[in-house]
């Protein structure tokens, strides 16, 4: 309950800051070119707002449904549906009295917003806590997979070499490099051998729906960090603190091992040989149905990996921010591209408000929690750059389209649009959020 909990307070927090400088980036251009503004808010306000306030022209507030936010502008048709002003003539201080450029620069403001925030976050992270990454080189007992792994042709132990024969410097890149460049191949070292293990878009399609299909392999040297309550492990005697030597007498030398041989005794009971507060003890547990004890794992033996840090000056930390804001945004839309190849099923990933918490972590931690929103906002920016009316891009779109013909669109068809938009918008968080319901009841979030 605790770990929702921070999920959730993150996700939120994180969305607060994210709406309120997307909504500013559209409300400073407006004021700029002397629009008014008549609401900001962050949250919808159906029938009532939790707090608000008026302040010149335009009223401030909060509202209660978490599904975003809004600054209404006059003279503009939007997801308020203020038709009675718009019958009115236009207004020198109206969205719809203004320029095409000025009124194109208002819509993308929130969207620049979004992408100079991300890039801010990147800049503050490296020259705050530099960047930290274990070369594929150093991964020096090679991987352990999953079963989705398995199926694609990894085996426990393979040495990563190459993808596509192109070397991937960061361990943690490798799989997402495979899926975003598509790749066709990965090379491996097996047994004192070179592997060619070719990838399909079957195999990409398993690839976007795991989790940690592949990871670095790490030897049998782990401890209890928490003993889950949910598990019969907890009533049994687990204690955080134990050291694992054996089970049921054998010792393993990697912890893919103790996984799999604990996975092969479900609802059986086992002996753990443990080092409890420097004594060695003896310890039945019963394996759940899931093939889990019911723990989180500290590995006690991490020195034999060699990471490689890099620090950043301030003045280093600008250059290299922008790259990873630019890189970020160039993977996202690799694999946004994916939801458009049929063969992948990617669209059978896409997930809600659940999905997008349960990337932040159990615990409190800010270098994550600035990488998580940094991130977030590129999403953000890119999802509302769609041309799909009701969002930046549909009004963008139809100013695109003004400026090229010289034509302004029928309010009434903008109207219709935007009834249009909102209800694909709809159905959109509808599918996304239906997914993330059906990911845990079949026990897949």
């Amino acid at each position: 309950m605790e770990t929702i909990l921070i999920k959730t307070a993150q996700l939120l927090l994180s969305l607060s800051i994210l709406v309120v400088l997307h909504e500013m980036g559209h409300f400073m251009f407006a004021r700029l070119f002397k629009t008014r503004v008549e609401k900001f808010y962050l949250f919808f306000n159906p029938w009532f707002s939790l707090f608000k306030f008026k302040k010149g022209e335009t009223e401030y507030g909060i509202g209660w449904l978490p599904l975003g936010g809004f600054v209404k502008i006059s003279g503009m048709i939007d997801e308020s549906m203020d038709k009675e002003a718009m019958k009115l003539p236009p207004q020198p201080w109206e969205f719809r009295a203004k320029p095409s450029w000025q009124r194109l620069l208002i819509m993308l403001g929130g969207v620049l917003m979004n992408f100079l925030f991300a890039m801010i976050i990147y800049i503050g992270i490296l020259y705050a806590w530099g960047e930290s990454y274990l070369p594929t080189k150093n991964a020096v007992y090679g991987i352990e997979v999953n079963e989705v792994g398995e199926k694609i042709g990894f085996q426990n132990g393979d040495k990563i070499l190459t993808v596509d024969n192109q070397y991937v410097e960061k361990f943690n890149k490798i799989i997402p490099t495979v899926v975003l460049d598509n790749a066709k191949s990965v090379q491996v070292e097996r047994n004192g051998q070179k592997v060619n293990i070719e990838i399909s878009d079957t195999d990409l399609a398993l690839l976007l729906k795991s989790k940690f299909p592949v990871d670095f392999r790490k030897p049998f040297s782990i401890a209890v960090r928490k003993v889950d309550k949910n598990y019969p492990a907890k009533k049994q005697g687990l204690k955080k603190g134990d050291e694992f030597v054996s089970i049921d007498g054998n010792k393993f030398e990697f912890y893919d091992e103790f996984a799999a041989y604990v996975r092969g005794k479900k609802n059986e009971n086992i002996e753990l040989g443990l080092l409890r507060d420097g004594k060695n003890v003896n310890q039945t547990v019963t394996v759940a149905e899931d093939g889990k004890i019911g723990f989180s794992a500290v590995f006690t033996n991490m020195d034999v990996f060699e990471y490689k840090t890099i620090k950043y000056s301030f003045l280093e930390s600008i250059p290299a921010g922008i790259n990873r804001g630019v890189q970020t945004t160039g993977d996202y839309l690799k694999q946004f591209k994916l939801f458009f190849k049929k063969e992948t099923k990617a669209y059978e990933s896409l997930g809600g408000f659940a999905t997008i918490g349960s990337i932040f972590p159990g615990t409190w931690d800010w270098h994550t929690f600035w990488n998580m929103t940094a991130f977030i906002s590129i999403i953000l920016a890119i999802m509302n750059l769609l041309p799909i009316p009701a969002l930046d891009g549909g009004h963008v779109m139809f100013l695109m389209g003004e400026m090229i013909t010289g034509r302004k669109p029928n309010e009434k068809f903008l109207e219709y649009a935007q009834i249009t938009g909102m209800i694909l918008l709809l159905a959109l968080v509808l599918y996304a959020n239906a997914n993330d319901i059906i990911k845990m009841i079949n026990g897949t979030f």
